[in-house]
């Protein structure tokens, strides 16, 4: 039994994650979150605390701010779309339970406090994350590896922060990370 409260997007994936893991979960019915589930997701994160699990697409991403911006020190699940995928369609309730299991078996927390992060603007740009004609692409890849999703440029700069990766973790995924694209 997992001890807080998974949000996703509908009953499809409420479905998905009680195929992998005992959950309960919050529902936010796409991304027109109303103020009653707003309210329910805040009394869960104080509570039990919350997991965000949203679908790895750009209507997921934006669930995933709303919801994080009601509900701080949260916990957020990645799940890479290559997992999400079914005959085109991307979503959580595509994912196969071992898939959903390894999402939640590497979360991550959100802080509030973006200055204590060790990773700088120039560790991105020097890694070729930002500012790099392969950027988009070698940001999918370390973004699996650190476990913190795709992300555009300013946005990874800030899961980096917000997730206090560490300097040896971005070194190590970085050098696995061009092992894998024999950069």
């Amino acid at each position: 039994m997992i001890k807080e409260i998974i949000v996703v997007e509908g009953k499809d994936d409420t479905v998905a994650i009680k195929r992998a893991v005992d959950a309960d979960t919050i529902e936010t019915n796409g991304s027109a979150i109303g103020d009653e589930v707003l309210r329910r997701i805040a009394l869960a994160n104080e509570r039990r605390g919350i997991i965000i699990f949203t679908d790895p697409d750009h209507a997921g991403e934006r669930i995933r701010k709303i919801v994080a911006r009601h509900a701080p020190g949260c916990k957020h699940a990645f799940l890479p779309q290559e997992k999400a995928m079914y005959k085109g369609d991307i979503g959580i309730e595509n994912a196969s339970p071992e898939a959903i299991r390894q999402a939640l078996s590497e979360l991550r927390t959100e802080t509030a406090d973006e200055a204590s992060g060790e990773i700088s603007w120039e560790d991105l740009m020097e890694a070729g994350l930002i500012v790099h004609p392969d950027a988009a692409n070698r940001r999918l890849c370390i973004g699996k590896l650190l476990g913190i999703g795709y992300a555009n440029g300013k946005q990874f700069y800030k899961r980096c922060t917000s997730f206090r990766i560490s300097k040896q973790e971005f070194t190590a995924a970085l050098r696995q990370m061009e092992e894998e694209l024999g950069a």
